[in-house]
């Protein structure tokens, strides 16, 4: 029995599983948000306006990640848990993509700014080094944690069976469109936005972020990382000029990364890491 129990215990995370995920990551993302367009008035009265910082935003943002814990807990236990978590400590990746994502990053951002045609006309947003620190202390603890449910679970599922390429486009579309509700919600960041360009932006991002993890071998730390740059506070709002420049970066990165891209052998399809424990 002890021996069933342990090849049991380290069978892979079933891809049906991307079904209770999705529902999971959807129905608390979207539950939140739609509370509060449906029924405004009590609502605030009752918790506040729902701004891009109160606790049920940072909640409703949080849902992917809680969906794969519950996801990973409930196949693997908490052993299979600190496995999947052992990915965080993946960081060997060619040092090519650190420049991309430390250099790279911001760059993009400022030629969406210089196609909008105010590339030295955006003020600098914060009035003191401590707001400054906040935001970004703000920033790191809400939108990258979204990737221990996207690239932690999702990518990895989602490469069973389909190739790299084709599982981030995938991913992209399911990433956008979850973002729908924040737009229609007045006081989220994205209610500034139009949802157009955004998602296809998004798409963008996601298939970038695809060859990311699989350069990293399915880490979870580097993504985390990228998905901060995306939104990191500093960098210049260069909405919507910046779709057609990530369009153009996540063409380039494809070329340059087709060997892997394209071919569903070696892509990383395990949640948690063979061995792990």
């Amino acid at each position: 029995m002890k021996i069933e129990k342990s090849v049991a215990d380290q069978r892979p995370i079933p891809f049906i599983s991307l079904i209770p995920f999705l529902l999971i990551t959807f129905g608390l993302a979207w539950g939140i948000l739609a509370l509060f367009i449906l029924f405004p008035k009590p609502l605030v009265a009752m918790f506040g306006e729902l701004t891009g910082q109160h606790p049920l935003f940072f909640l409703a943002v949080w849902a992917p990640a809680i969906a794969a814990f519950i996801i990973v807990t409930y196949h693997r236990g908490l052993e299979g848990l600190q496995g999947y978590l052992s990915r965080l400590l993946l960081w060997r990746c060619s040092p090519a993509w650190y420049a991309f994502l430390l250099i790279g990053m911001p760059l993009l951002f400022w030629a969406g700014v210089a196609l909008r045609g105010n590339l030295f006309a955006e003020p600098w947003p914060f009035p003191s080094v401590q707001s400054l620190v906040v935001a970004l202390a703000l920033t790191a603890v809400k939108g990258p944690i979204e990737e221990f449910g996207w690239r932690g679970l999702a990518l990895p599922l989602l490469q069973r069976k389909f190739s790299p390429i084709w599982a981030g486009l995938i991913l992209g579309i399911i990433w956008g469109f979850w973002h729908l509700p924040a737009f229609l919600l007045s006081g989220t960041p994205q209610s500034a936005w139009s949802f157009t360009p955004f998602f296809v932006g998004t798409v963008a991002l996601s298939v970038i972020a695809t060859a990311l993890f699989s350069a990293s071998g399915g880490s979870i730390l580097l993504p985390a990382l990228f998905h901060f740059q995306c939104i990191n506070p500093i960098w210049p709002d260069a909405q919507p000029y910046d779709t057609a420049v990530f369009l153009a970066a996540a063409l380039l990165i494809v070329w340059l990364n087709r060997k892997t891209m394209v071919r569903r052998a070696g892509a990383v399809t395990d949640v948690i890491p063979s061995g792990a424990h």
